[in-house]
């Protein structure tokens, strides 16, 4: 297989500096070697490869923004954002596993938990030696979090947690999960583990997108939970969201992977493919699809790395990661149309990765806030006025 050298069309590589770089090749080595061969037999089964667990907490991709002190990189929002982008031209599903653990987990672990649920969970988090999974959605509400039914009840010595929640990446495989509820009618965070009275968390089947990917339920039926298990530092629907702006974040990012990868095999392709005696890369309207294609993944990685500048020195907002997260998921989702269209009836089999990574992005596009509520998040910033109600 051909070595991926990655596409900078607009010598992006430049503007890193030595140890974004470094890290960035990397994990595009170890997409390379270890998820691209086999991926879309996993893929075609619908199951996630586990054996990558440990072999990226080895490479140290679990929370790496987090402080040392927890087992974790403590690397720069870039370096975290490269990261994402390289796991997802491997596999959104791949990208996802990772970005939960860190963004969705490890994250309101750290920024709402107590010393002692730091000191314990995050090690093992970063590790891979437990896995945890985020749960705000539920069956009914989930553009609209504020409608959430599940609720929590104190009683002596913790909590019963009623409800469920969908949509749930990790769930059924999950050691803990983050889960929001309604305590007194505001939103609190709780850790709810694996084994608990009343908890089950069903696998959901027949996806035709993220594939390689678990996706689960989560489901309350008068789970105790213990006093100690509450995120004592939350304070209402605003500290779920704050862990979504950090999952966008990274889906910005990321899709430029999936963009790269539809790119790279739709231009090797149209160079190789001979039709009326000449490669159809020599034809006009190809060309103009891979001067499309290669425009909107320039345009996408300037904007991820000045967010990323932006979020490493403190002046980002969440309606910035809004924007990069609804462009760059609309332009992803163009790109592989039209690299499925250059490979033309070749571009449904799973011998390439652009339909894969097609189906994907529907979920991509959809999950952590869709095109139309970050459209509307975007309006109410630039006019002043909510669009919500």
């Amino acid at each position: 297989m051909q070595k991926f050298v990655g596409v900078d069309y607009f010598n992006i590589e430049s503007l890193l500096s030595e140890d974004e770089k470094m890290i960035r090749d990397s994990v595009r080595d170890f997409v390379s070697a270890e998820i691209i061969p086999i991926i879309e037999k996993y893929n075609r089964d619908g199951q996630f490869p586990h054996q990558l667990i440990e072999k990226m907490a080895d490479l140290g991709l679990f929370g790496v923004t987090l402080p040392q002190e927890y087992s974790c990189a403590e690397l720069n929002n870039v370096a975290y954002g490269l990261i994402m982008q390289e796991l997802e031209r491997g596999d959104s599903g791949v990208r996802s596993f990772v970005s939960v653990q860190s963004s969705l987990v490890m994250y309101p672990i750290y920024a709402f938990g107590s010393e002692e649920q730091k000191d314990y969970w995050l090690p093992l988090l970063a590790q891979g030696r437990r896995i945890g999974c985020f749960g705000l959605t539920e069956p009914d509400f989930g553009s609209n979090p504020s409608g959430m039914i599940t609720k929590a009840q104190k009683v002596q010595d913790g909590y019963t947690l009623n409800g469920a929640k969908m949509w749930i990446t990790n769930g059924t495989i999950a050691d803990v999960a983050v889960v929001w509820a309604k305590l007194n009618g505001v939103v609190t965070g709780f850790l709810v583990e694996k084994g608990m009275n009343g908890f089950t968390a069903p696998e959901m089947k027949g996806k035709l997108s993220l594939r390689a990917s678990v996706t689960s339920e989560l489901i309350f039926d008068n789970v105790f939970i213990p006093e100690k298990n509450l995120l004592p530092k939350t304070e209402g629907l605003k500290n779920a969201l704050m862990c979504l702006n950090q999952a966008r974040y990274g889906i910005a990012w990321g899709v430029v992977g999936s963009m790269m990868a539809c790119y790279d095999a739709a231009l090797n392709y149209a160079k190789s493919r001979i039709q009326f005696g000449k490669p159809i890369a020599s034809f006009q309207m190809t060309q103009e699809k891979l001067v499309l294609m290669l425009t909107e993944i320039t345009k996408s990685q300037l904007l991820n790395l000045q967010l990323g500048r932006m979020k490493d020195n403190g002046t980002l907002k969440h309606y910035h990661v809004s924007l990069a997260k609804r462009n760059n998921c609309d332009k992803a989702s163009e790109i592989a149309i039209l690299a499925r269209e250059i490979l033309g009836a070749n571009g449904i089999l799973d011998e390439y990765p652009v339909m894969r990574h097609l189906a994907n992005l529907e979920s991509v596009k959809t999950y952590e806030g869709t095109h139309e509520m970050h459209t509307l998040i975007i309006g109410e910033d630039i006019t002043g006025i909510s669009a919500f109600e």
